[in-house]
């Protein structure tokens, strides 16, 4: 009888569970059972992400999710990362129409053999360390934010992973030492970038590159120069202040705060970048004897009157002010 009832049983239990434990749980609905269990108002708020939902302590630590967080990747992916390419592919190609259009920039008279110092050794390092670190930091940035669309699909993966790693670590620890050479320039030709009346005569004439062949006067630094330092000054100190809140999150920066630095660092440092094709193609390629004077430290003297021939009059005026003479057997001014 013991047996008898106990398969009875069985069979009735059978019929009242149809389904083992194992397929309720494949079946049930974890979000739901979470609404029903502390009410949909509830979920509604956490959702939204307002804070007060978990016993941590510490800035934002109640809040569960951060819904900002979607609104800066949408900006990030959307605008900034778009936009950005457009800017400097913009750039590269008008430097590149304007080469084949006018071509070096070449000096009009024949080389003097006469130097003029232009650069000490102090402002030529200062000015290597800060554009090096200025370069690496602009290519691992651009490795950041384009290299998953451009070199993760051709490079194996462990190669992908080293270079993407390297861009991190490099755009990390660079940029601090970045900040001290950009500040140390900008403390240093702050007297010679104050824009006036031969500036503003500089632009009107087109800073030399017109047509009609004639190169305005100049003193120690043109008006294209001033304008590239005023650039460094403002939108380069935008960049340096907020890629710090990105590196150093220990000062009680939010989530907020770190996704809006990122939004101002990417907009300011993608520009700086497409400005900076200019000043690099102008100090380089684009006109003849400009790259000498950051290499060694002199130029010739019939660049420096063809560019900078207000400067030129001062420096060969000093001698006879002070009662020295030019030196004759190194040629140099």
């Amino acid at each position: 009888m013991f047996r008898t009832l106990l398969a009875m049983l069985m069979v009735i239990a059978s019929f009242a569970v149809p389904t083992s434990f194992a397929e309720q749980a494949e079946t049930a609905d974890p979000q739901r059972e979470m609404v029903q269990l502390a009410g949909p108002e509830y979920w509604r708020e956490v959702k939204s992400g307002e804070s007060g939902f978990t016993v941590a302590t510490g800035a934002e630590a109640g809040q569960l999710i951060n819904v900002d967080g979607q609104r800066w990747r949408e900006v990030r992916n959307q605008w900034i990362s778009p936009l950005g390419l457009i800017f400097m592919g913009a750039s590269a190609a008008s430097l590149l129409l304007f080469y084949l259009w006018a071509g070096r920039i070449k000096l009009t008279n024949e080389r003097t053999g006469k130097k003029v110092h232009r650069w000490s050794p102090f402002e030529r390092a200062m000015h290597w360390f800060t554009a090096i670190n200025f370069l690496i930091l602009g290519l691992s940035g651009v490795v950041l934010l384009y290299g998953r669309h451009f070199i993760k699909p051709v490079a194996p993966e462990a190669l992908w992973g080293s270079i993407i790693y390297a861009a991190k670590l490099s755009h990390n620890y660079l940029g601090p030492l970045f900040v001290l050479g950009l500040l140390c320039m900008l403390v240093k030709w702050f007297k010679n970038n104050m824009i006036n009346k031969v500036d503003i005569d500089w632009f009107k004439q087109g800073g030399g590159i017109l047509p009609n062949g004639k190169h305005p006067d100049a003193g120690f630094c043109n008006g294209g120069e001033k304008i590239w330092f005023w650039l460094l000054a403002t939108v380069g100190v935008v960049v340096c202040i907020t890629g710090l809140v990105m590196d150093f999150p220990i000062f009680g920066q939010t989530r907020a705060d770190m996704q809006i630095a990122n939004v101002i660092h990417g907009i300011a440092s993608l520009g700086l970048l497409a400005a900076a094709f200019g000043h690099i193609y102008i100090g380089t390629a684009g006109t003849e004897g400009a790259f000498e004077g950051m290499a060694t430290g002199y130029v010739d003297e019939a660049w420096a009157k063809q560019h900078h021939k207000l400067w030129l009059e001062e420096v060969q005026n000093q001698p006879a002010q002070e009662g020295k003479q030019p030196s004759t057997d190194e040629q140099k001014v």
